[in-house]
């Protein structure tokens, strides 16, 4: 499911609100929910770029996280959060198997990739006083 998300608050949107694209239905929920949230004051989706190394070729890769996130907490402060939307299953790192299947090893390389951005995010975020967090259909309240 791809498309172009049209905001009913087009001034929270920080970057080009005519060109909000989501790639899934997660995604689209959660811009729906951010358009509409009190406590949201600013958001967008892959306007963040983040270097990265890739452990599969070594070379420093751009990574483009779902969403950037300034909300006001419950206490009243202002925070930003990055947030990258993923099913649960990509989450966790593959079970070793003894055959080594095609569908094993993109697994594995999914998750390296995965990973290595992850933790370069979590540094960025943490070098600006951010948080970074990555939301399942658990999170988002999905029966997959």
């Amino acid at each position: 499911m791809k498309g172009i998300f049209k905001p009913n608050n087009p001034k929270k949107y920080r970057g080009d609100h005519t060109n909000i694209i989501y790639r899934s239905s997660w995604e689209l929920r959660f811009m729906q929910f951010l358009d509409e949230h009190k406590d949201v004051i600013r958001w967008s989706s892959e306007e963040l770029v983040i270097p990265y190394r890739s452990p599969i070729d070594g070379r420093v890769h751009r990574y483009f996280p779902d969403f950037w996130v300034e909300k006001i907490d419950r206490q009243g402060k202002k925070g930003v959060t990055v947030v990258e939307i993923k099913p649960f299953k990509e989450t966790q790192e593959p079970r070793p198997q003894k055959k080594l299947t095609k569908g094993y090893l993109y697994e594995v390389k999914t998750w390296g990739i995965n990973s290595s951005k992850w933790k370069a995010a979590k540094a960025y975020c943490a070098d600006r006083g951010w948080k970074f967090m990555i939301a399942t259909e658990k999170d988002l309240g999905i029966k997959y």
